[in-house]
């Protein structure tokens, strides 16, 4: 083994090392796929692989992980989210009770419920006017008058 063949072997090393205690640290899914990019070019390392060859699988490795699984996993292990069958009031219709003026909140009642709402495009929207419920963000619906 020569001496660049070795250095590329000590750096794939240190980056599983190092990506993974990253990973431990932050839990962020994101630092495991450069540690999963490294161990397969430290592998190609051990039987003999070119260098530029190791580098070109390891960046395309990491990526392709990054982009493909990262975002798989993340919704895998979510935690802490609390449906509240909120999102059921998307696309319903309800009635403004209080004005909305322009650019600023008012309320609208659907389902028996009051709600503060603003409007999607920032227009002003008259109270007894229905509205349809584009989405929610937060605590209070985005509406669009009807």
């Amino acid at each position: 083994m020569n001496d660049i063949a070795l250095t590329f072997m000590i750096l794939w090393f240190v980056i599983i090392i190092g990506s993974a205690v990253v990973e431990v640290l932050t839990m962020d899914l994101t630092s495991v796929w450069f540690s999963l990019g490294a161990l397969v070019a430290f592998l190609l390392g051990l039987v003999g692989v070119h260098p530029i060859i190791q580098l070109i699988v390891f960046i395309l490795v990491s990526v392709a992980l990054l982009l493909s699984v990262r975002p798989i996993a993340k919704n895998y292990f979510r935690t802490n989210i609390i449906s509240t069958n909120s999102d059921r009031l998307v696309g319903k219709t309800a009635l403004c009770t209080k004005v909305i003026e322009e650019g600023a909140r008012g309320e609208v009642k659907v389902d028996g419920k009051i709600w503060t709402a603003i409007a999607h495009d920032g227009s002003a929207i008259e109270e007894g006017q229905k509205v349809e419920i584009l989405a929610i963000e937060g605590v209070k619906l985005i509406v669009v008058k009807v």
